[in-house]
């Protein structure tokens, strides 16, 4: 409640410690008419409810579950602003809140937020799959590209060996098909190989 006000006075200014004047009202209204009334209400932005029935539960009061589908709703809806904001996307801002919906709109608005829910979720786990099999795929060719350098250092020291040891190479060929290439190491002790072109 406001402060009082004597007739012919002018009331105090608002401030941050002064709240705005107020009246304390009580209405009535038929169950089919309530939300239409209620809606209306609230577009005006003038009207704070108070609890009449405190020590009443939630689980027990009459519109729980509308209030709680009202909740996932804006649920889901702060979860699709968040992901346009974390990938910088424009957002209009008109700066009107829109028209409380009728009660069979509300289906159509859940069934959209629900869809939108699930496909962005879809694609944020196919772009994590996505991510995870670069990296893994990434590794993968700096690994090939590391042994094959090895692999290639290495059969250049092979074919280096023969020459750096003084070995000689003697060459028969065999019914003209065949060529047998002896190699054999001049050093004491050294081992004859045979390679079949």
């Amino acid at each position: 409640m406001g402060d009082y006000v004597a007739p012919g006075e002018e009331p105090p200014q608002p401030g941050i410690y002064r709240s705005e004047q107020m009246c304390l009202s009580q209405l009535y209204l038929q169950s089919d008419a309530a939300y239409q009334c209620v809606a209306e209400l609230g577009e005006l932005g003038l009207v704070q409810f108070r609890d009449l029935n405190p020590d009443v539960s939630s689980f027990q009061r009459k519109y729980v579950n509308e209030v709680r589908r009202c909740d996932e709703m804006e649920r889901k809806l702060r979860f699709l602003e968040r992901e346009i904001k974390k990938d910088a996307i424009p957002m209009l801002d008109t700066g009107e809140n829109p028209d409380a919906p009728l009660p069979r709109e509300m289906i159509d608005l859940e069934a959209t937020f629900e869809k939108l829910e699930n496909e962005l979720r879809e694609v944020n786990k196919n772009e994590e799959t996505l991510k995870k099999n670069f990296s893994e795929l990434t590794e993968l060719k700096h690994i090939l590209r590391k042994t094959q350098t090895f692999f290639e250092e290495a059969g250049h020291g092979e074919n280096m060996m023969p020459a750096a040891a003084g070995a000689t190479t003697t060459t028969t060929n065999l019914d003209g098909e065949e060529a047998l290439e002896l190699t054999q190491n001049m050093q004491p002790g050294g081992a004859m190989f045979a390679n079949f072109g």
